[in-house]
């Protein structure tokens, strides 16, 4: 009976949206009626379909018909529903996909294809749209009972998930108007190192401190995460400390090496970054790294436990120096601000914000970044709320490790590793930017 309904029939049960029997029952329905209407018609007039699954089937079979003309191929045996094409597979072998493709994300949205983001691209893999059935499925794969509770409840979920053997994935899933969806995104199993990541050695200077805060800033997708990871890497390595993180959720896991290393993930161990924060000042840490300075008390207790005798490292959603620091003061109100000018400028010893570049041959990416020192005088123009002049300062302070981020930007473009397109993307002032 099945085979009656050709092709779409064929899409149907191999995309699990209708069973053999519906698909029967309809075709017996459409027989005894003889009234003209087509079998999609009838499967919504008997509830098996709704009028938005029976489009995406029609879609989903337009696709397979034109893939096939172009190969000059059979259509029906396109879509052998023996052969399961990519949007079928388990969310494991998706993620290992991903995975051996080298890309930073894989996309699952309930209405559209799989997706993959590669080298900064966004791209389809495969051709189906999944259905909210399918997208459902595919994401509760990775959530335990209290994760899927979560989701319910709140309407969304941050987690981690581990592959064994293949990697870590730091992951959202959420609800939204058409159904489940979730994004992962790609952490290797062991914490890069300054050179996997095509970051000058000498930001391994920033280990050194054992007292005050470095933070790494930039926009979503820089490799704040991934940088950080590296130094604390280092400082696992080189130094006999205890370092303790908190983060939301944890990203790279970091054995101990020559550190003692404790991680805690907020929602998990804690109920937020403040309450780990003021219970760290308890636990004897010497560093403490922070995923990321979210509201006035976590960076107030970041600032006074740089202030205390530890080491802070933190990440902050801002993209450049200046704009770091008019953030965190701006973040206080008005009658606090100077205080807080004069804790972070006894506190600061490096801000590190940078971008992630296509290289120019499209292969891959490279760092740029903007780079500004906790030198005396940056701290007199902080603490004087001259925050406007660190410009001047950055570009003409080479010799104490400082770089404006458009510097990194020309240096790049003069070394053909990137184009001076990709470059003027990023920057402040294009006049900076060779081949203008």
């Amino acid at each position: 009976m099945v085979e009656k309904l050709g092709l779409f029939g064929r899409i149907a049960i191999a995309s699990k949206v209708l069973t053999e029997q519906q698909l029967q029952q309809a075709l017996a329905e459409q027989e005894r009626r003889k009234d003209g209407k087509n079998i999609g018609q009838v499967l919504v007039e008997l509830g098996h379909l709704s009028p938005a699954q029976l489009e995406r089937l029609i879609a989903m079979q337009r696709q397979v018909v034109q893939k096939a003309r172009a190969r000059q191929d059979d259509p029906v045996a396109e879509q052998d529903p023996s052969r399961p094409a990519a949007e079928t597979l388990p969310l494991q072998e998706l993620l290992k996909q991903a995975v051996a493709g080298k890309a930073s994300d894989l996309h699952i949205h309930a209405g559209a294809v799989l997706k993959l983001r590669a080298c900064g691209e966004f791209g389809n893999t495969g051709s189906r749209v999944l259905g909210p059935e399918d997208a459902e499925r595919l994401v509760l794969q990775a959530l335990d009972e209290g994760q899927k509770r979560q989701l319910l409840e709140a309407g969304q979920v941050d987690f981690c998930y581990t592959l064994p053997g293949v990697g870590r994935f730091r992951a959202n899933a959420y609800r939204q108007l058409r159904g489940i969806d979730a994004v992962f995104r790609v952490i290797p199993l062991e914490p890069p190192t300054l050179t996997d990541l095509k970051l000058p050695e000498r930001l391994a200077k920033l280990t050194a401190y054992h007292q005050g805060m470095v933070l790494i800033t930039g926009p979503t997708r820089c490799g704040k995460s991934a940088t950080m990871a590296a130094l604390v890497n280092l400082i696992n390595e080189e130094r006999h400390d205890h370092i303790l993180t908190i983060e939301d959720p944890i990203e790279y896991e970091h054995r101990s090496k020559g550190c003692l290393v404790n991680q805690r993930s907020v929602g998990v161990h804690t109920s937020s970054f403040a309450r780990a924060l003021r219970a760290a000042l308890r636990e004897d840490p010497d560093v403490i790294v922070i995923g990321e300075l979210r509201d006035p008390e976590s960076i107030a207790l970041a600032m006074t436990a740089a202030e205390t005798g530890h080491f802070v490292l933190a990440t902050l959603h801002t993209d450049n120096a200046i704009r770091t620091v008019n953030r965190i003061v701006g973040a206080f109100p008005p009658d606090q601000q100077d205080q807080v000018r004069s804790m972070l400028s006894e506190s600061l010893r490096a801000v590190v914000s940078q971008r992630l570049l296509v290289t120019a041959d499209e292969q891959g990416v490279v760092p740029a970044l903007e780079v500004m020192m906790g030198t005396l005088a940056v701290a007199n123009l902080i603490r004087e709320n001259k925050t406007i002049q660190l410009r001047s300062m950055l570009q003409t302070s080479g010799e104490h490790g400082m770089v404006l981020l458009d510097q990194s930007l020309a240096q790049l473009v003069r070394e053909k590793k990137v184009s001076r397109e990709e470059a003027l993307r990023h920057a402040e002032d294009p006049k900076l930017i060779p081949g203008g």
